[in-house]
Order: structure tokens, then sequence, then C-alpha cells
């Protein structure tokens, strides 16, 4: 495996890591982090966010990754699962800072 690959991989096992604690410190989602599945949904069934986790959500990630959500378009479909959230960071945010 190349190293750009490697790296890549690396990015993405930390940003997942992170947002699985900010999931469960910040909005005290009462799992362990390897119990949130990357394809878990934000919000309704998955784990059961509303309006206030969503806005406390963005906060959480803007600070942590120094980053803007954009509150049209990409902000709601960036916050569907786990995964897109992770997606969102990996391509728009700092995802070397520690946590």
């Amino acid at each position: 495996m190349s190293h750009h690959v490697e790296a890549l991989i690396e990015a993405r096992e930390q940003t997942l890591a992170r947002v699985r604690e900010l999931l469960i410190r910040g909005l005290k989602v009462q799992r362990d982090p390897d119990e949130l599945d990357p394809d878990t949904p934000l919000f309704g069934t998955g784990l059961g966010l509303d309006s206030v986790d969503a806005v406390e959500l963005v906060v959480a990630v803007e600070s942590a990754f120094k980053l803007k959500m954009p509150a049209r378009a990409l902000g709601p479909a960036a916050m569907r699962t786990i995964n897109t959230l992770v997606d969102f960071i990996l391509e728009h945010g700092t995802h070397d800072r520690a946590a």
C-alpha cells in the first residue's frame, strides 16, 4: 500500500475517532465508541439526535476541526450519518490537530 493511501486511511480513522468522541462526550450519546457504526444515521431512528443536538454538534465540529459548516445545502447532507460528517470534515476541515 502506498504511503499516500496509508496517510488517507490514518486521517479517516483519526477523524472518525474524534467524531465518535464528540458524540459521546459532547452530546452524551450513551454508547461505546466501537458501538457507533459509521453508517449510523445521526437523527431519527439512528442515534436519535434532535434539533438542539444538531446545533451542539455543529458548534463542536466547527471548534474541533476549525471549519465552518454551511447552514444550507451541504450542512444537512453532511450530518446525515457519522460517515457523511467524517467525509465533510476531511474535505473541509483541519483534521491534523489534537482533540
